[in-house]
């Protein structure tokens, strides 16, 4: 995208559902972080999502297909 487009979208994005909002800044500061040379520091409540995946149980197939279905459908 050209500036231009960038700054349309920007103007745009106090329209959205908070949460969009939030995802966008997130993933704004990581590329910046990126960008940067800084390493990516993780939350508490992303270290706890973290934590809490490396405890649980592989998937199955079939629960990786019912994710991959649900992705699609939103």
């Amino acid at each position: 995208m050209i500036k231009h487009e960038i700054k349309a979208v920007l103007d745009r994005v106090p329209t959205w559902p908070e949460e969009r909002q939030r995802q966008l800044a997130e993933l704004a500061l990581e590329i910046e972080a990126e960008m940067s040379g800084l390493a990516f520091e993780a939350l508490g409540d992303e270290l706890q999502a973290i934590d809490e995946g490396r405890a649980a149980e592989a998937a199955t197939p079939e629960e990786v297909d019912a994710a991959y279905a649900a992705f699609r459908r939103q």
